[in-house]
């Protein structure tokens, strides 16, 4: 298999020849090549980007053969990339100094001059290792977060949302399954996140996934995971959602969405606990808690038959209700400030707060997007404010509250603007919604998704 055009070989040696030498061959198999010609400069060169293999001489100086250069080069570069695999090469092959190169990291030892199905073989190989070794190093890294993390918080003093906090409460720390519902933009997934945060799973993986934007053609690979070779895309093995949240949360969002075929799949994982890999006949045990969420009415989908009782019966073990926005008025000046001060510090701006008429703008407000709107308007707010205060015309809030003009509007604009009033007219219901715009349900979810909706 050729070498991706992202795939960087950085090349270390102080001979001409051996550069071009090594350039041509490896420019042949799709890699890129970067040379330097002393030791200073590799490590400058790691330091400032990525690669996916470093091939380094042992000897720079003039008639020196020790080795030692090359071996306090390979140091330091492991140093500031552990996961960059490194080839020693050198024209002074021994024994001692191929031992001393892999005790400090060496992935492999070429000696000069090579053979070149030799080189090429190992190159391959050391690529797809560290490209697999940094795949790990990120999860890894992505695990140690969720451990730290205790779910964000949920800002409100609402009477609307006393219940859900006393629900999130009482019903976190057990094992039941949660049904959340709620029109788009309540803050469904906040909920979720703050459920597991404090669970007896807190220091576990919380794996989201937005059941309506997945096509059915890959519906199974997704949650369940494929082995290599299951179907003609499926070049590795790949761990599914349920196996990615092991001990932790898997929260379901948009699940009156999921086709009624692919809903028997979901059941038949909640009622055994166990699942298979597509094209894999391993059986493997799910240890999740489940929380799922849906904009829908819930029961009309179960009554009409597009959803299936028995399955709502598993995920409904307690039902959360977000109230939307409009109902809990009390909440839009903490959510605004909370807002205000992720935003300020995320785009470095000298915005201290808001102006008491945009606060009178922001409370009189409607909102049909709910707490994502808002959101999105302070953000927007924050970018457009040319004083240290956020004034009402920088929400925009009356131009969001009145029909656009189209011939004013761009392409995307039109089609964002079309996707709200069509999702209003529906009650929120995406899949009504979807429809009566001729739209499949993963297409309408991938919009949802690129204008923020």
């Amino acid at each position: 298999m050729s070498g991706a055009p992202s795939q960087r070989i950085l090349v270390a040696d102080d001979d001409a020849d051996i550069i071009e030498a090594l350039r041509l061959l490896l420019k042949n198999e799709g890699y890129q090549t970067e040379a330097v010609k002393s030791p200073a400069a590799a490590v400058k060169a790691v330091e400032a980007r990525d690669y996916s293999l470093a091939l380094v001489d042992l000897n720079y100086a003039r008639d020196t053969t020790s080795g030692k250069e090359g071996l306090d080069l390979l140091s330091r570069l492991q140093s500031i990339d552990p996961t960059l695999p490194v080839v020693i090469m050198t024209a002074w092959a021994n024994v001692e100094l191929a031992v001393e190169a892999m005790r400090r990291g060496a992935r492999d030892f070429i000696a000069k001059p090579w053979e070149n199905l030799r080189l090429l073989a190992i190159v391959r190989t050391q690529v797809e290792l560290g490209g697999a070794m940094r795949a790990y190093r990120r999860l890894e890294q992505e695990t140690q977060l969720l451990r730290g993390k205790q779910g964000p918080p949920l800002i409100a003093q609402s009477a609307a949302m006393r219940p859900v906090l006393e629900l999130v409460a009482r019903v976190g720390p057990s094992e039941a399954s949660v049904l959340i519902t709620g029109e788009n933009g309540t803050g469904k997934g906040m909920v979720a996140q703050a459920i597991h945060g404090v669970s007896q799973r807190a220091g576990k993986p919380f794996i989201s996934v937005n059941m309506g934007g997945l096509p059915e053609g890959v519906f199974e690979s997704e949650l369940f995971g494929h082995i290599r070779g299951a179907f003609t895309d499926a070049k590795g093995d790949r761990a599914g959602r349920f196996e990615l949240a092991e001990g932790g949360t898997l929260f379901l969002d948009e699940i009156g969405n999921i086709p009624p075929g692919q809903q028997a799949k979901i059941l038949r994982v909640l009622e055994r606990g166990e699942f298979e890999r597509v094209g894999s006949s391993r059986t493997i045990r799910a240890d999740v808690r489940l929380i799922s969420a849906t904009n829908s009415d819930i029961a009309a989908e179960v009554a009409a038959g597009r959803f299936r009782q028995d399955l709502l019966f598993r995920l409904n073990t307690i039902q959360i209700h977000l109230p939307p926005l409009r109902e809990r008025r009390e909440d839009i000046d903490l959510l605004a400030q909370h807002f205000l001060g992720r935003h300020v510090e995320r785009y470095r701006k000298q915005v201290t707060g808001f102006d008491e008429e945009a606060m009178r703008a922001m409370r009189g407000y409607a909102w049909p997007g709910n707490v994502r709107e808002l959101n999105h308007a302070v953000e927007r707010a924050v970018l457009m404010a040319q004083a240290r205060v956020v004034r009402a015309a920088d929400l925009a809030l009356n131009a969001a509250a009145s029909a656009p003009l189209l011939d004013d509007m761009s392409l995307d604009e039109v089609e964002a603007f079309l996707i709200k009033k069509t999702l209003a007219r529906c009650d929120g219901n995406a899949r009504v919604a979807a429809e009566s715009l001729g739209l499949s349900r993963s297409a309408f979810y991938r919009r949802l998704e690129k204008y923020g909706l």
